[in-house]
């Protein structure tokens, strides 16, 4: 596993078939700009939990580009968003190991004013005591800022390298609670809840890796 240094992703959200998620990646990664893409499948459809706020999905397609890739128009019936990297560094333990997993997380502040206060929340709190907990199968967490002005403004990208990422990302609250003095903690309540923070969640689900391609050199 490698330290995550690319410029922006290329995320597209469907209800494709594998084998049609597959073709697609094929497709995105001939585009200028695009270096590797990925294919997974979602872990947890439709879940109760995090209700998701935008269209959901079966299968996700995320290319890895830089800064002179543009987006194309994405499939009939697909949510699709390029981030690019936010200037603030990743954080987490990288362990060497593939990234088989990914706990994706689509945040916006509610109004203008709170984009900052979020985005502190999350960087220094959330992601922070995520990262400081060093919980098996998590790995690199990055930021991404959505390219267009446009819901969600923020992308919480989650690397696993374990073979159950919806197992995986289970495992969060019992490793971090404890850290912060237990569930009924006030330093708990700050870390779990981000509408104290101004923030709006439009989508938090994991998906497993089903396979990738990488551009020809």
């Amino acid at each position: 596993m490698e330290d995550r240094t690319n410029e922006a992703l290329y995320l597209e959200l469907s209800n494709a078939a594998p084998s049609e998620a597959e073709q697609r990646a094929g497709e995105l990664v001939k585009l200028a700009g695009a270096h590797r893409v990925h294919w997974y499948d979602n872990a947890h459809p439709n879940r109760t939990d995090l209700p998701p706020k935008v269209k959901e999905g079966t299968m996700l397609v995320v290319a890895e580009v830089d800064r002179t890739f543009r987006a194309p128009d994405p499939p009939l019936d697909t949510t699709a968003h390029l981030f690019i990297r936010h200037s603030r560094p990743s954080q987490g333990v990288l362990d060497g190991a593939p990234t088989t997993g990914l706990l994706i997380v689509w945040i916006s502040p509610r109004s203008p004013e709170f984009a900052q206060e979020l985005r502190d929340w999350g960087d220094f709190i959330h992601i922070r005591h995520i990262a400081a907990a060093a919980i098996p199968g998590f790995t690199q967490i990055s930021v991404f800022e959505n390219a267009r002005d446009t819901d969600p403004r923020y992308m919480h990208f989650y690397e696993f390298s374990s073979d159950d990422p919806e197992a995986t990302f289970k495992t969060m609250t019992p490793h971090v609670a404890p850290r912060l003095g237990g569930m009924d903690s006030e330093a708990y309540g700050d870390w779990a809840d981000w509408r104290a923070h101004g923030g709006r969640l439009f989508y938090c689900n994991t998906f497993a890796s089903l396979g990738q391609v990488t551009a020809a050199s």
